[in-house]
């Protein structure tokens, strides 16, 4: 099987998760169910970045050691991903010794390169950020200055390490433009290109400041600049830097997804220090937007965080994970709205999925002693149902290959509407009298349908959709992609049919 491997950013261990973390491993969750059903050999990787001048400086809010704290957030993010269903296959936290030799072989390698070099830093810098900023990109409020994302700026000067950065740019935008597909969406990789048009200056990769974080071989008085720390976890997750171990034939990586506000790390940094590494580079880094709650920015001083946890309890968590991919384009902002999440649950998931489950399943409950009825021949109305059905597959996947997940959702939708109009326009409820025979017929092709739709949406909403193929008498072992080409014997018995969506009372607008 084809190797492909997909992660998610480590989250930052400040503080605990909120809908944006689960929002970005959702996407990455989606992607690897769907290269598993594909029939690829998938690791989907997420984890913690635990290091840097703002954890030491939340420990201490804290009153608490470094690692203490750390180990305790780190574990709220655990339980996210087990509340979210998420399936990853390995969770990375930067305090591991594995991850220590991997960042200190990596900066070794920097080094023999002649890629770094000592100095002093002098410069603007965000603690928050853990990040460097240029005067012309500061923003002037009330005497203070602040970086672009709203975060103060402190003047520092330190001894450092740099990063030869300046040496890459001409490098990068080669490889961008022999990669149109390396950023996505474009917007973002336009923004990118300016930035490194507009000069790379050399970066500063250590830091004496604090004591938080990965020492610098040695030289044990400096450690790592976070992100360069950071970024190295796609590397140690997969064995590096033994390049012989096992897992290490899932790297270059296939898709790093990212906030659009770390799009810079990933997209800059990151290929360049690869390429003085001489060390494949991933193959796409996608940024998505961020969500607002009810058209205000989303902050803890306006207590308006997003907890995915409350929402899972509220609304359910399929419906939940549906809502999330499918209102908003990925890739750009979006607004959150509980009533907006409940007329998503009520409309599209009771009323038009479920109702057509509801309806076909107890129609052969009634009318065929509750057994799958034997193939026919296709009759001309027929393929208008099962024509769209069979194209399922090949449509989600090129939505979601481009992580177009609303419109591989939309695309899904299509042919749930197109199943409640022909289940209609059929009356299978009229023909038991009428025509019995031609009635077992609808009701066969509306199984095949209803079996098409579950499994097509199984990596968006696996408990749910689990449910309904158990109650379209799929065995688990047949819900693969490509068992969709092999129906179900004649006769199969099926349970009767319960309720899988069952509808919420809206919340005021």
């Amino acid at each position: 099987m084809r190797p492909f491997y997909i992660t998610t950013p480590i989250y930052y261990v400040n503080d605990k998760p909120h809908i944006g973390h689960a929002y970005t491993s959702l996407a990455a969750d989606v992607l690897a169910r769907w290269k598993r059903m594909q029939g690829f050999d998938v690791f989907f990787l997420t984890g913690t970045d635990e290091h840097g001048q703002k954890v030491e400086k939340a420990a201490q809010d804290a009153g608490e050691e470094p690692q203490a704290f750390v180990d305790r957030v780190s574990q709220t993010f655990r339980d996210l991903a087990l509340a979210m269903g998420f399936s990853n296959d390995g969770f990375i936290r930067t305090t591991e010794p594995r991850h220590y030799a991997a960042c200190q072989a990596l900066w070794t390698r920097l080094r023999e390169a002649g890629a770094i070099y000592e100095g002093h830093y002098e410069g603007w810098y965000a603690v928050r950020d853990e990040a460097y900023y240029g005067p012309d990109e500061l923003v002037e409020r009330d005497g203070q200055k602040f970086a672009p994302s709203g975060a103060p700026v402190e003047w520092v000067r330190e001894p450092s390490w740099f990063f030869r950065l300046s040496a890459w740019g001409e490098r990068l935008l080669a490889h961008f433009d022999a990669n149109p597909e390396f950023i996505a969406p474009p917007s973002r990789r336009n923004e990118v290109i300016a930035f490194i048009k507009s000069g790379l200056q050399d970066l500063s990769i250590s830091r004496t400041s604090f004591s938080w974080g990965v020492p610098v071989p040695n030289d044990p008085a400096h450690v790592m600049y976070v992100w360069l720390d950071a970024l190295t976890n796609y590397l140690t997750a997969v064995g590096y830097p033994d390049e012989n171990a096992q897992d290490y034939r899932f790297w270059p990586a296939d898709i790093h997804f990212v906030g659009k506000d770390i799009l810079r790390f990933h997209a800059i940094y990151w290929p360049a220090f690869l390429m003085a590494a001489e060390l494949p580079l991933p193959k796409r880094i996608f940024a998505h937007g961020w969500w607002t709650n009810e058209g205000q920015k989303i902050s803890k001083s306006l207590g308006n965080v997003i907890d995915p946890l409350a929402l899972i309890e509220d609304y359910g968590l399929d419906p939940v994970r549906y809502f999330l991919l499918r209102e908003v384009s990925f890739g750009q902002d979006g607004d959150f709205s509980r009533r907006a999440l409940g007329g998503r649950l009520n409309s599209d998931l009771a009323n038009d999925l479920g109702n057509l489950a509801q309806r076909s399943l107890s129609l052969i409950q009634r009318n065929a002693e509750g057994k799958l009825p034997a193939l026919v021949a296709l009759t001309e109305a027929d393929h208008l149902l099962l024509d769209p059905v069979a194209a399922l597959p090949g449509r989600v996947a090129e939505a979601i290959d481009r992580q177009a997940f609303h419109e591989a959702l939309e695309r899904v939708w299509e042919v749930v509407r197109l199943g409640n109009s022909w289940i209609d326009a059929q009356k299978p409820w009229s023909l038991k009298k009428t025509d019995p025979v031609r009635g077992e017929a609808v009701l066969r092709h509306l199984h095949t349908a209803l079996r098409g739709l579950a499994t097509v949406l199984l990596p968006f909403m696996p408990g749910s959709m689990g449910m309904m193929l158990d109650q379209c008498g799929v065995p688990e072992a047949a819900r693969g992609l490509a068992d969709l080409a092999t129906p179900l014997p004649d006769g199969t018995p099926l349970a009767p049919p319960t309720p899988i969506f069952r509808k919420v009372e809206l919340t005021a607008a």
